[in-house]
């Protein structure tokens, strides 16, 4: 997606939620497919706060927790087979469960009738899934959106313009680092570094090359490293990583993660750091994101401020009541799903967006086993690097 798109569609979203556009004279049929009761995060009660939808049925192999959830959210009907939702025929389906389960969840969804998809990240696995889901929606015309929630919120194409306009000077790096709680590392990179990477490469241009190195207690992991028992993410390996992404806008991209060595309040964010300042983007924080003026690499004799970005500006009081609640219900990203559809355009976070995210995450991978050799982009594998490293 260009960056154009990223700003008109960005605005365009939060003004139709903020607006309570009059519902359509049908409302969209929702199916939610969870598993043992797990929906993401609130993929299944998100709808409740999406005007012009309505949940119709849910799908989840525990009867019991089946049963459970259509009695909270008040379903009329279940499946314990997501295979059976063609039946719901639904015009938008809610895939909730961890990325091990996607790419089949995916394609019974596309095959179902239903012309939208809203997809709980990670993407996928691997590259070779990533491209199957792609393609079965291709195939079934069905838009996919992808919850990296931030991607929505009204502030960050206000970011992107600064950036843009040169408020920080020149863009020398970004830098961003997971949570780094008891995940640190690759599970980190996975989970959180996700909505990091997607960030980032919607401000600064896609990745031409990585370089990583993924570290166990300090030394360089080795296949004896390798652990399989997370069918979730495939092959892992690592409490420790760093990685270094070169921009096709010429600035590097660092992400960085280590196991506890972060405080959850104040990490898992990216830092955009010029020449005359530096704008640091905290995820699925109110606000989104504060501006420290003046160069950083000079000690100044006073403290430095850091001063809020709003959806009108630095320093300007949030003009949208209550933003953050709508951001972080993924009320945003089911509105821009149904735009695109309506308006037959991809989503804002799509699933060529989510290709990429697996790629840089899979070139970590490639980069390491290589011993820390420069990996271009696009990649040539598909599957996992340490699936066969010996």
């Amino acid at each position: 997606m260009n960056r154009r798109h990223f700003l008109t569609s960005a605005a365009a979203s939060t003004l139709a939620l903020a607006s309570h556009a009059a519902e359509p004279a049908r409302k969209q049929r929702v199916v939610i497919v969870g598993s043992e009761g797990g929906y993401g995060h609130s993929l299944d009660s998100m709808w409740l706060k999406v005007p012009g939808t309505e949940i119709v049925a849910a799908a989840d192999v525990n009867p019991k927790s089946l049963a459970e959830t259509q009695k909270e959210l008040n379903i009329p009907e279940g499946f314990t087979d997501y295979h059976d939702i063609a039946k719901a025929r639904p015009d938008l389906v809610a895939i909730g469960p961890a990325m091990g389960l996607h790419r089949d969840m995916v394609l019974a969804a596309a095959a179902s009738g239903a012309k939208g998809i809203y997809l709980e990240k990670p993407f996928c696995r691997t590259l070779a899934e990533a491209d199957e889901i792609i393609a079965a929606c291709e195939k079934n015309g069905v838009k996919l959106a992808l919850a990296h929630r931030n991607r929505w919120h009204p502030t960050l194409p206000v970011v992107a313009r600064l950036v843009k306009e040169g408020l920080i000077g020149r863009l020398l790096e970004l830098r961003g680092r997971g949570k780094e709680d008891r995940r640190g590392g690759m599970e980190d990179l996975w989970i959180l570094g996700s909505h990091v990477l997607n960030l980032g490469v919607t401000i600064a241009g896609k990745p031409l090359a990585c370089s990583a190195v993924i570290m166990q207690d300090g030394r360089p992991v080795t296949p004896a490293d390798v652990r399989r028992e997370k069918a979730d993410f495939g092959p892992m390996a690592g409490n420790a990583v760093h990685a270094r992404f070169d921009l096709e806008s010429g600035v590097p991209f660092y992400f960085d993660s280590i196991q506890e060595a972060g405080d959850p309040k104040v990490g898992f964010g990216l830092q955009l750091i010029g020449t005359k300042g530096i704008i640091d983007i905290r995820v699925d924080q109110t606000p989104l994101a504060h501006l420290c003026a003046g160069s950083p690499f000079h000690p100044g004799k006073e403290p430095r401020q850091w001063v809020p970005i709003s959806a009108a500006g630095i320093g300007v009081p949030e003009p949208i009541p209550d933003i953050g609640r709508q951001v972080m219900s993924h009320a945003t990203g089911a509105l821009d799903l149904i735009a695109s559809i309506q308006e037959n355009r991809q989503p804002l976070c799509s699933a060529a967006d989510g290709r990429l995210t697996v790629e840089m995450i899979t070139a970590v991978l490639a980069s390491h086993v290589s011993k820390g050799a420069s990996v271009g982009f696009p990649l040539s594998i598909t599957g996992n690097p340490l699936d066969n490293w010996s």
